[in-house]
C-alpha cells in the first residue's frame, strides 16, 4: 500500500489498494516443509479416467497438482478439499500446424482444447498414472506455499474500470509509459524472490497485456479485436485460478521465459465448474 501511495496519484492509489487480493506463492519446498502440491512428476488420477487429450494434437502434458486441502482456504477463493490437476500441450507431440510450443496463439479459440483443469473430489480412489506414449513427465518439484498480497497489473481490466471515472489528468498519467515502468519496477522489487512466478489465486502477473483480455478473446471465439469495449466487458468476468512459470528445476521452458495461466469466472469457481476454466500463455 505504501508503494501505491508513493508511486501513484492519490485517487489512483485509492482504487488500486481497494483491488488488492490474497494469493499463494508456490516455490520448491525445503526438506520436511508442508507440501501443497507439485510441478511435474506423475499425477494421481481416478481409475478409468481418460488422460486429457486434444483432438488433432494428441495427449496433453501434466503440469502441476495442487492439494486444495493444504491451501489456506479461509483467505483464497478455492475448494477446501480435493485435488486440482493442470494439463496443457507442451510441444512434445503433434505435427503441423503444431510443430512445437506454443501450439496456439494467445487468445485463440483453440486454447479451450490446448489445456485442461481436472478437479478430483476428496475421497475419490486414485492411483499414480504414467502419461500416454509420447509424453515424458517433467521433473518433479515438490511445492510449498506462502501467502502474499497481489495488486492488479497496470492494464488490468478491473483496475482500468475502477479509475474510468477519474479526470483527464489521471488518464494522461496512466497513458505515460514511464509511469507504468516506474510503478512496475517498484512492484517487482516487492515480489517473492524464489525462482518462478507460480501462484494460486490473486491477480495474475502478466508478461505482456492483461491475461484477462486473452481469455476474453478466447471466450468470444476470437471474433472481437483487442481494444474493443466488448472484450473489456468480458475480461472483467475473469479472475486468476493459477499461473505456472518457466521452471528450470522442473524442466519447463514455456518459449524460454514464458508463463502459463488458467482463469475462471467467480461463479464457476464457487460451484467447482473447473471444466469452464480458460487458458492462455505469454512470453517475452
Amino acid at each position: 500500500m505504501r508503494l501505491a501511495r508513493r508511486e501513484l496519484p492519490p485517487a489512483v492509489a485509492d482504487q488500486w489498494v481497494g483491488l488488492l487480493r490474497p494469493s499463494l506463492h508456490l516455490r520448491a519446498a525445503d526438506e520436511d516443509e508442508p507440501l501443497v502440491g507439485q510441478l511435474g512428476g506423475v499425477p494421481v488420477l481416478p481409475d478409468g479416467f481418460s488422460w486429457p487429450h486434444w483432438d488433432g494434437y494428441g495427449p496433453l502434458a501434466f503440469i502441476a497438482e495442487i492439494d486444495c486441502g493444504q491451501l489456506p482456504s479461509s483467505t483464497l477463493s478455492m475448494p477446501r478439499t480435493g485435488t486440482l490437476l493442470f494439463f496443457c500441450a507442451d510441444g512434445q507431440v503433434g505435427s503441423d500446424p503444431y510443430p512445437g510450443w506454443p501450439p496456439t496463439v494467445r487468445g485463440d479459440p483453440e486454447n479451450r482444447a490446448a489445456a485442461r483443469v481436472v478437479y478430483i473430489p476428496a475421497g475419490t480412489p486414485v492411483s499414480e498414472r504414467n502419461g500416454p506414449a509420447g509424453i515424458e513427465p517433467h521433473s518433479l518439484v515438490e511445492l510449498a506455499g506462502e501467502l502474499f498480497t497481489t495488486g492488479p497489473s497496470w492494464d488490468s481490466p478491473v483496475f482500468r474500470e475502477a479509475i474510468a471515472h477519474l479526470d483527464d489528468d489521471i488518464h494522461a498519467f496512466m497513458s505515460d509509459s514511464s509511469n507504468q515502468k516506474s510503478f512496475g519496477d517498484a512492484l517487482w522489487d516487492l515480489m517473492p524472490k524464489a525462482p518462478g512466478r507460480h501462484r494460486i489465486s490473486g491477480h495474475a502477473d502478466p508478461i505482456q497485456e492483461a491475461v484477462e483480455l486473452d481469455v476474453a478473446h478466447t471466450r468470444l471465439g476470437g471474433a472481437v479485436p483487442y481494444g474493443n469495449p466488448a472484450l473489456h466487458e468480458e475480461a472483467l468476468r475473469w479472475t486468476l485460478l493459477a499461473q505456472f512459470d518457466s521452471d528450470e528445476q522442473a524442466g519447463m521452458k514455456w518459449g524460454g521465459a514464458g508463463c502459463l495461466y488458467w482463469l475462471m469466472r467467480p461463479h464457476d469457481l464457487a460451484t467447482r465448474r473447473f471444466d469452464a476454466a480458460l487458458f492462455t500463455w505469454q512470453r517475452d
